[in-house]
């Protein structure tokens, strides 16, 4: 009896020991990797899209188009439901589904891009708060320095891949209308569905956004540096652009290792930022409930709100914090009318009305508005301008055709659309009507990266 007692003892000796050593490896397990991808997984969404493509024999006509599903990744910057992910991911899409770590779905929309950065916002409507990844900086980067990307890869949701930091300041050109400058080449592998989710540090903190790879190549990836996306974030959540509201602060991103602080420039004359009292030098701290880093933190702390609507922002001066009271306006109509000269925006635009826009609209269905040469849409294009349709109207020969509003006419039969004058010139010809006999109207459009081409009946042999 007493040696089966003893026996027993001695098993549960070795079971209690054997909890422990189980908790101790356990402990050993959790490396700085695991604790930073930990850190860093419930911010990284993934993107699901849906687009149309259209046969090249007919791009336009009825019943012609194929449904393409596209994947991607996104980072959540902001806790309203405010993702960055990259333009292409977005581009051209019909229809947007984003998925989170905790398995919920939304539809999303997009908010705001930068074709030439390759940078994009889109939005869904949570219920709850998302948890906003924690924003790192890419002025410290060094070779060797371990890193890992999360990413939608082939499909595989949220999936995990390791390694360094292969090189610095790559200028990578990917095709004969997009190129990038500046990027970090990573061999943590980077697949088809990682654009636009995050490369992170060991520390749990975005350093890079990933963006392209090598094709044909094995572990050569590349993402934009964090601290050249965060400028382009901010223009992209920018309130001028999204509210039409104005603080009229000149700011200016400082990173440097670990002293990463946003720097006044400037206060515009008679700005709420110069009734607000901020001076050049004055370091923004915090706006409202935001800790401010960098001018994306500051426009997402004033995005929404109001115009007339009062924030606390606290600053630092002279080795001294301060708390200055910023009252948000409307933008004068005199900047939007040069922003919409300046960058085409799809808000500011609106057609002209005179008597070819009455005709465009009755004739082949669509109303049109300028879009300049400067424009990003043409970044790195063949064209030199093009017309913006901003309304289509409804059976109309253009509808038929697949013709949409944001799309940019540049070219009819076989002349260039720059202006409204290029335009007139094509319906005022005496020889119009016969354009429009057997759907010989041709016409040429961008949407996103892609030039589209289709044939219009129109209605020019009744009404003319």
């Amino acid at each position: 009896m007493t040696n089966r007692i003893l026996a027993y003892v001695l098993y549960g000796a070795l079971f209690i020991g054997g909890a422990a050593s189980t908790t101790q490896a356990s402990d050993a397990r959790e490396t700085p990797l695991v604790r930073a991808v930990k850190r860093a997984m419930s911010s990284v969404v993934n993107i699901h899209s849906e687009k149309t493509t259209r046969d090249h024999d007919n791009l336009f006509g009825a019943g012609r188009g194929r449904k393409v599903n596209g994947m991607g990744t996104g980072i959540v910057v902001d806790e309203r439901g405010y993702i960055s992910t990259n333009h292409h991911v977005v581009d051209g899409v019909d229809s947007l589904r984003v998925t989170l770590k905790n398995g919920g779905t939304y539809s999303a929309k997009v908010i705001s891009t930068d074709r030439t950065h390759d940078l994009a916002l889109i939005k869904i409507d949570s219920q709850n708060p998302l948890p906003v990844m924690s924003m790192g900086t890419s002025s410290d980067l060094m070779l060797g320095e371990s890193v890992f990307a999360v990413g939608n890869a082939f499909g595989y949701e949220h999936s995990i891949t390791f390694g360094i930091v292969s090189a610095l300041s790559r200028d990578v050109e990917v095709n004969e209308k997009q190129a990038y400058e500046n990027l970090i080449q990573t061999d943590a592998s980077i697949n088809p569905g990682n654009s636009g989710g995050p490369l992170v540090n060991l520390d749990g903190e975005v350093v890079g956004i990933n963006v392209a790879i090598r094709a044909g190549a094995q572990r050569i990836g590349f993402a934009i540096p964090i601290d050249d996306a965060r400028r382009v974030i901010a223009q992209l959540l920018s309130v001028e652009e999204l509210n039409h509201h104005y603080h009229g602060t000149l700011l200016k991103d400082v990173k440097a290792g670990v002293s990463r602080k946003l720097i006044v420039e400037a206060a515009q004359p008679n700005s709420p930022a110069a009734h607000a009292g901020l001076r050049p030098g004055d370091v923004i701290v915090k706006a409202g409930v935001v800790d401010v880093v960098d001018a994306a933190d500051f426009e997402r702390a004033l995005l929404g709100r109001q115009s007339g609507e009062s924030i606390e922002v606290i600053v630092k001066r002279d080795d001294k914090t301060e708390s200055l009271e910023l009252t948000l306006a409307e933008l004068p109509a005199n900047m939007i009318a040069t922003r919409s000269r300046r960058d085409g925006g799809h808000a500011q635009e609106t057609a002209e009305q005179s008597p070819l826009q009455q005709k465009a609209w009755e004739l082949l269905g669509f109303k049109l508005a300028k879009v300049g040469a400067d424009s990003q849409i043409f970044n790195r294009s063949q064209y030199d301008g093009g017309m913006r349709v901003v309304d289509i109207r409804r059976g109309s020969p253009a509808d038929v055709e697949g013709i949409r509003k944001g799309d940019v006419l540049v070219g009819l039969h076989i002349w260039a659309t720059v202006s409204a004058e290029n335009v007139s010139y094509v319906i005022e010809r005496e020889d119009f009507p016969a354009f429009g006999s057997n759907r010989s109207l041709k016409f040429y459009i961008l949407r996103g990266r892609e030039t589209l081409y289709g044939f219009m009946r129109n209605t020019i042999q009744v009404g003319r």
